[in-house]
Formats: structure tokens, C-alpha cells, sequence
């Protein structure tokens, strides 16, 4: 019953956030319930692919959920660059990306260590390991491009190009990694046993998935529609507005899920759909919108916003952070809590930037 409130409240706060978008409503309660039903609308694709994912093993639930799981934050970025919004459009894949690997991964290791016997979670390393090394070569790709248009040498004049080839390439190597990972994982047991039975039945789970993509689909250009006015009468900037309000309430399933997961000592299925979900984010989804917005007038490339150099700063460290602390396949709360503490340190710096 709990579940099933959950779902219909998210389609009743997302209708309600379309009723004040055609009824032409203040722009400020507008962006405040649109970030309500975001969150709302992930955590329903959350409980969708938990239930569809509960026949498959844990590497394939893991990229299950983070897969689906992205859907907000693809729509949010989307309708962005349509809008001509680049700096919300940019900094919310970033957002997403330093809060999944930060901040949830943080959460996400504190409850697992919280809940084992001697404080620390411990988990197959390898998973980590493949994510660390996508997320290094996504990092490289933003470094040097953003060092490029910073000093304008002649290569940044060609940023748009050389965006679309490295998406390309890095493309190649996720399809690569994705395939041997799945290949490898073949024969494990379902990642839900007869003791963690689905929310929803097979059929039902499907049905949700689709009504939460639609949902979030409008849901994303309602919000879109209003941030520009909405931050300027609250006085938040959009970069802050990107890298951590839309990021956290667009991974509101990994928020919850990998949590969840890891207080009930599911450690390797915590682990992979919080990891899973950074590789999808470096790896996939950033670069697959990257060669959608050359359809658009606005294009989205690997190079930061203007004066962005904190934020290339910030990924190096997190790639660094995440590889040193999940690399060994073990973690105590105190490492989690670093994760965390991160996180809150570059959300301060983003907030008066």
C-alpha cells in the first residue's frame, strides 16, 4: 500500500505541477514542486525496474536501474539545450555525475558499514574498479578540452568537433565495457531472493516504468520552462541550480535505492547501482547527449562553463576519492562520511560562485 502511494502520489504532484504550468502560475512554486515530482517520478522508476530487474542478477539489475534510472536527468538536459539553457544543461550532468559519485556512494557506504558486524561493507571490487577507469577517461576528455577553450589555443576553436569525436570514442569503450561486464556476470543468482520479493508483479512494473518515462518527460519541460525566472527572483545561480538541486532531486532513485540496499547488507547490489549509474552518467549519457545536441542550436561539448575550473578540479579528486576508497572492495563508514563531506565542501564553493 505504501508503494502503491508513493506512485500515485508522484503522478498526482506531476499533473498538479501541469496544472500550474498552463494556468500560468508563480514561476517560484512552479520550480519547487517541479523538483518535488522529479524526485517523486525517479523513485518511481526506481520501484518499476527493481520489479522488472528481480529475474535478472545483480550486474544486470544494477545496469537496469541506473539505465532507466537516468531518464530525468536526460529529459531535464534535453529540453535545456532546447531552451537554450547550456549552463543548466551542462552543470546538471556534472551535478549528476559528482553526486552519484560522491554523495550517494557516501550515504551508500556509511549504511553498509553501519549495518555489517565490524563497521566496514565489503563488496566484489571489480565493478568499482571498471567504473573508476570509465570515469578517468570521461575526466581526461573534460580536462583537456577545458584547458584548451581556457587558454584558446587553436585546438578550441574546434571544441564542438573534437566533443562529438571523443563522445564517439568513448561510446566504443562503454559498449565494450558494457558487453564483457554483462558477458561475465551471466549465471548469477537473481538479485532478489525469495526473501526480498518485488514491490509489483512483472507486468505491473513494466506499466509503471512507462508512465513514470512519459510522466518525467513533461514533468523535465514544465521545469525547464521556469528555472531562468524562478533562480533569478530566489537569487540562486544556475550553476548551483544544475549541480546540486536538479542533480540530487533527478538521482532520487540512486538517493534511495543504493541506501536501502545497503542497509538490508545487499552490498554488491547497492554497489552496483550507485556505480553503475556513474559509469552510465560519464560514460554514456553524457557523451550520447553530447551528439544529440548537434541537433539543436545550442551545442553541448566536454569543456566546463566559463570559469568552470573548479569543477574539472573537483572531478579529478572525486575519480581519485572513488578509486582509492572502493578499488580494494571494502569500505568503512569514516571513508563514506569523506565521500560526503566532499560533496557538502564543493556544493558551499558552487553556492558562492
Amino acid at each position: 500500500m505504501r508503494t502503491w502511494a508513493g506512485i500515485v502520489g508522484a503522478f498526482l504532484v506531476a499533473g498538479f505541477l501541469g496544472v500550474l504550468h498552463y494556468a500560468g502560475a508563480n514561476d517560484v512554486l512552479q520550480f519547487v514542486v517541479g523538483i518535488v515530482a522529479l524526485a517523486l517520478l525517479a523513485w518511481t522508476v526506481g520501484v518499476g525496474t527493481e520489479t522488472v530487474g528481480a529475474r535478472f542478477g545483480p550486474a544486470t539489475t544494477g545496469v537496469l536501474q541506473s539505465t532507466l534510472g537516468n531518464l530525468p536527468e536526460l529529459f531535464i538536459v534535453i529540453f535545456a539545450l532546447r531552451a537554450g539553457e547550456i549552463v543548466v544543461a551542462q552543470t546538471s550532468i556534472l551535478g549528476s555525475l559528482l553526486a552519484n559519485a560522491l554523495l550517494v556512494l557516501g550515504l551508500t557506504i556509511m549504511a553498509g558499514a553501519w549495518r555489517s558486524g565490524d563497521g566496514v561493507m565489503r563488496f566484489h571490487p571489480r565493478l568499482p574498479s571498471d567504473t573508476t577507469m570509465l570515469l578517468i577517461l570521461v575526466v581526461f576528455m573534460i580536462a583537456i578540452i577545458s584547458t584548451s577553450v581556457s587558454l584558446h589555443d587553436p585546438a578550441s576553436e574546434h571544441a564542438v568537433t573534437i566533443s562529438a569525436i571523443g563522445a564517439v570514442l568513448i561510446l566504443l569503450v562503454y559498449v565494450a565495457w558494457i558487453a564483457n561486464y554483462l558477458r561475465s556476470s551471466a549465471g548469477q543468482a537473481p538479485a532478489m531472493g525469495e526473501e526480498h520479493e518485488p514491490p509489483l508483479g512483472f507486468g505491473t512494473g513494466i506499466a509503471v516504468l512507462a508512465l513514470a518515462g512519459v510522466g518525467a518527460a513533461f514533468t523535465s519541460d514544465w521545469f525547464v520552462s521556469v528555472i531562468a525566472p524562478a533562480v533569478e527572483e530566489l537569487g540562486i545561480s544556475k550553476a548551483f541550480t544544475g549541480l546540486v538541486i536538479v542533480a540530487i532531486a533527478g538521482n532520487a532513485v540512486e538517493n534511495v535505492v543504493g541506501i536501502q540496499l545497503a542497509w538490508k547488507r545487499r552490498a554488491d547490489l547497492a554497489i552496483s547501482v550507485v556505480k553503475n549509474s556513474v559509469a552510465q552518467i560519464a560514460a554514456f549519457l553524457y557523451p550520447a547527449l553530447v551528439l544529440i545536441s548537434l541537433l539543436f542550436a545550442q551545442r553541448l561539448t566536454f569543456a566546463v562553463p566559463p570559469g568552470g575550473l573548479v569543477l574539472v578540479v573537483a572531478l579529478v579528486f572525486a575519480a581519485l576519492a572513488i578509486w582509492q576508497i572502493t578499488g580494494d572492495g571494502e569500505a568503512p563508514g569514516y571513508e563514506g562520511l569523506a565521500l560526503v563531506a566532499t560533496y557538502a565542501i564543493l556544493a558551499t564553493v558552487v553556492w558562492f560562485e
